[in-house]
């Protein structure tokens, strides 16, 4: 019996050593397969890590993105007030270029107004000069004829007197 015994020890030996083996099998495996969970815990992990930094790469670039199309707009309004600045400044320049201008113009036409109303004042002194010369030589020739005529009239009455 003995053989059989012996036989039946080994076979139990090799069975406790079998579910030893077995049992650290099983938490091999059981370790391996959180290991391998973990793994691909970290994997996920570093994916979502790398999305968030993409992520918030992408947001400072929308930002920076909305920070210059902002800049862009008020750049557009400046370059239009600026543009329209310069337009004024240009009617502004044209304007103090015509005003000179203006002011040439109303002196010649001041002059114009004073040289008529001058040429209308000589007209009429010359009209008026022509007329008392006129009038002053008629008066004279009036006056000599009178003169003439008393001198004479004085010559005939001393002569009458005289003969008497």
């Amino acid at each position: 019996m003995l053989p059989s015994s012996a036989t039946h020890c080994n076979a139990l030996q090799y069975t406790v050593t079998h579910c030893n083996t077995a049992t650290r099998c099983n938490t091999l495996q059981h370790t391996a397969t959180h290991c391998n969970t973990l793994q691909h815990v970290s994997t996920h992990c570093n994916t979502l890590q790398h999305t968030a930094t993409y992520c918030d790469t992408l947001q400072h670039t929308a930002t920076h993105y909305n920070t210059l199309q902002h800049t862009a707009i008020h750049c557009n309004k400046l370059q239009h007030v600026s543009t329209h600045c310069n337009t004024l400044q240009l009617t502004a320049t044209y304007c103090n270029t015509l005003q000179p201008t203006a002011t040439h113009c109303n002196t010649l036409q001041l002059s114009a107004t004073v040289l008529k109303l001058c040429n209308t004042l000589q007209l009429t002194t010359t009209h008026c000069v022509l007329k008392l010369c006129s009038t002053l030589h008629h008066t004279a020739t009036h006056c000599n004829t009178l003169q003439h005529t008393a001198l004479h009239s004085n010559t005939f009455a001393t002569r009458s007197t005289c003969m008497v």
